[in-house]
């Protein structure tokens, strides 16, 4: 059995650093699962009412540990 390379996509999370308002955190996510940059900030909003703790300290590791896209 032979394994076709040509199906096998290879997408890296990376920070978007064109669109970017803060970090560029939120335009990569959305660029990587291909949603609009708006409904993933708008969600990073409400999660950072809801949960602003936890959405704060997920950011801030994000913006850390995400590539830059060279």
């Amino acid at each position: 059995m032979r394994f076709n390379r040509e199906y096998s996509v290879n997408k890296t999370l990376t920070k978007d650093v064109v669109h970017k308002k803060l970090s560029g955190v939120c335009g990569g996510i959305a660029k990587y699962y291909n949603l609009p940059r708006i409904a993933v900030r708008v969600g990073a909003i409400l999660a950072l009412l809801m949960f602003p703790v936890a959405t704060g300290v997920a950011y801030l590791v994000a913006t850390m540990l995400m590539p830059t896209k060279a």
